[in-house]
């Protein structure tokens, strides 16, 4: 166990400090992050493999759905207006699916900021994702927090100048990686790999490619935190999110507080003393540039790595671990009241702990049961009727549909024996990768019989019409009333349409025009 004056201070400083903030067009500070280790730097390591794993990979994934439709298992088929999701197939007209995901997203984004603070920026956001490949990038090229600000206040060199361009040459390199496994999801995968080195690819795709490209690279590279502080909206709606309830990234000052390198000599002259030992391992830690020790602030993304950093400090000095941690406000707020007396005192360490030094057992901790509250609760119920609802409606959709448009001119002809004859387009939507065939027949209508165009089969009250996997095809047909069915109003009747081996139906309600109705 080291004392407080053997752990290493680094000099580290807040970039983006609350009580300092830097104009809006001031010139960019850089941010040298030091590398970070525990289990939050493991979490993210893992949610940064799942996440980009998912990414790069997921074009390539296989999906049998017979031979009339693409075995990709996620693809956005604009050229046919499709979109495969392994065993999901979604028209243009069913895009409200499309919208459901969406309004789950934003709910799914409420409930976990309400609950665990911006878990979503810290953890799963692309931006914070691809950062932190790029700084896996940094690190092994240049080296850690402090070779990295030694090499950029050196002068050039050729030293500096390969480490510089290797260094950009691979996030050039992830970054069209980045841009091509996106056009990746709209054509089949490896078709147009090949075609995209073969230089036979449309335009659009080297277009897409040279956009997210240069965006990623600029993004990931070269912005980082200005990103998340200047271009995103969330961090200033996240706030209407948080209760006193949620948890967020705090420093424990009532346990901290007062912060000195030299505790034993402030204990001996009888001077209150905290567990911050001031050493800065959160400041240099931290992505976004802050110190944890202000308080909350915009620019905290919540990723944790300050507490990792603290902890490991911690374990050296013979401290408990959490002076940094995830904590509600109303548990702080609870804590600090112990610390100050109520509030009528500065902060006193020794309040929090008992005779023995260890913390004491009335400091307010949190558990599990505080996330069952009322605004989770309804986040949570919004977010699974949502799903429930598109479940439901994906379980139960027709794959057959059937629509008709009556001929406007001439609305009906009148034959040489009396009979009525009316026009219709009949359009059949097969919406499946088999094809099938359809039997058209006439609900209502007394005595009315119909001939198809171009059908091969004698005039009657049905019809047999072969469709072609995902496809719609049009029918002309004419449905004939006889002179003695004739009556003197406009009647309704009805086009139904099945599949037979897959009993599914459906109904369109038509009008069959007559002389003494258009009167």
């Amino acid at each position: 166990m080291l004392s407080q004056t053997e752990i290493e201070r680094i000099d580290a400083e807040a970039v983006n400090a609350a009580g300092r903030r830097q104009p809006l067009y001031a010139p960019r500070k850089k941010i040298f992050p030091k590398r970070a280790s525990g289990q939050f730097r493991r979490f993210k390591w893992l949610i940064m493999a799942i996440t980009l794993g998912i990414y790069y990979l997921t074009p390539w994934l296989r999906w049998d759905r017979g031979p009339y439709a693409p075995d990709q298992a996620v693809l956005v088929d604009l050229a046919n207006r499709r979109f495969y999701f392994f065993f999901i197939e979604i028209w243009p007209q069913e895009f409200f699916y499309v919208a459901g995901l969406l309004v789950m997203a934003g709910i799914g984004l409420f409930l976990i900021t309400s609950t665990v603070g911006r878990a979503w920026c810290g953890y799963t956001c692309p931006q914070t994702v691809w950062v932190d490949l790029f700084l896996v990038v940094e690190r092994a090229v240049e080296g850690d927090r402090n070779a990295r600000i030694k090499l950029d206040g050196a002068s050039w060199s050729m030293g500096k100048l390969a480490k510089r361009f290797s260094k950009h040459l691979i996030w050039v390199v992830i970054a069209a990686a980045t841009g091509g496994a996106w056009v990746f999801y709209f054509a089949d995968a490896p078709t147009l790999l090949v075609d995209i080195f073969t230089g036979r690819a449309a335009p659009v795709a080297y277009m897409t490619i040279a956009v997210l490209t240069a965006t990623t690279y600029l993004f990931g590279g070269l912005m980082r935190e200005q990103v998340c502080i200047y271009m995103c909206p969330w961090p200033r709606i996240q706030a209407a999110m948080l209760d006193e309830n949620s948890l967020t990234v705090t420093y424990n000052d009532w346990r901290g507080e007062p912060r000195s390198r030299h505790a034993k000599k402030m204990a001996a002259a009888g001077e209150s003393v905290g567990d911050c030992v001031d050493c800065n391992a959160c400041v240099a830690v931290c992505p976004m540039g802050i110190d944890i020790r202000d308080g909350q602030q915009l620019e905290c993304i919540t990723c944790a790595l300050c507490i990792d950093a603290c902890d490991s400090v911690m374990d050296k000095t013979g401290r408990e671990r959490g002076l940094i941690s995830y904590a509600t406000l109303s548990d702080y707020n609870a804590n600090m009241a112990l610390a100050t007396a109520g509030g009528t005192d500065v902060i006193r360490p020794a309040r929090v702990r008992d005779a023995g030094g260890a913390l004491s057992g009335r400091i307010a901790q949190f558990h599990w049961r505080k996330i069952f509250r009322p605004r989770t609760l309804v986040y949570f119920c919004a977010w699974s009727l949502a799903g429930l609802v598109m479940l439901y409606a994906l379980l139960t959709r027709d794959r057959l549909e059937v629509n008709v448009l009556h001929d406007r001119n001439p609305q009906f002809v009148l034959l040489s024996d009396g009979a009525v004859r009316n026009g219709y387009t009949v359009k059949l939507l097969n919406m499946i990768p088999e094809p099938r065939v359809i039997f058209l027949s006439l609900e209502g209508l007394p005595g009315a019989t119909m001939q198809g165009v171009g059908i091969d089969q004698p005039e009657g009250r049905s019809l047999a019409v072969p469709v072609d996997p995902d496809r719609l095809r049009e029918v002309r047909i004419f449905v004939r009333l006889p002179m003695e069915r004739v009556t003197g109003v406009n009647e309704r009747f009805s086009f139904v349409v099945e599949d037979k081996a897959s009993f599914e139906r459906d109904v369109y309600q038509a009008t069959f025009n007559t002389p003494e109705g258009a009167r």
